[in-house]
């Protein structure tokens, strides 16, 4: 972890560091298990819009990391995760119609986006 992050004063709720590398594979497997039973659903095949929202989401996910950390611009990455949360919702929705299941894998997602929403908010008001 970067002495950048280490020095900012973050949210009393904030997860030990640990927690991010155990939860955030299990989030990964079940987003991709909840992709596969879209894709794979024959109302979505070849492709569906409800593929399209999950791909943006994921795109805005991947960057903010980078917005964040690498580029130390928490403001930005708080607009970044804002977008995630809102085309994940969008996601869950068309998912929801296409296969229940996958939609209910995206619910864990959901919580951690929140949590994840709230600390960089946190950030940003408090540094």
């Amino acid at each position: 972890m970067n002495n950048w992050y280490k020095s900012l004063k973050k949210a009393p709720w904030t997860p030990p560091s640990y927690v991010f590398g155990i939860v955030w594979p299990i989030l990964y497997i079940m987003m991709s298990v909840s992709l596969l039973l879209v894709w794979n659903a024959k109302s979505c095949f070849p492709y569906c819009n409800a593929l399209t929202f999950f791909f943006i989401q994921l795109f805005f996910n991947i960057i903010w990391t980078t917005l964040f950390f690498k580029y130390k611009l928490p403001l930005v990455a708080l607009i970044d995760i804002i977008l995630i949360l809102y085309f994940t919702l969008i996601t869950f929705q068309r998912f929801y119609q296409k296969n229940k299941i996958a939609s209910y894998l995206l619910i864990p997602y959901i919580c951690w986006l929140l949590l994840a929403v709230s600390m960089n908010i946190y950030i940003v008001f408090m540094n």
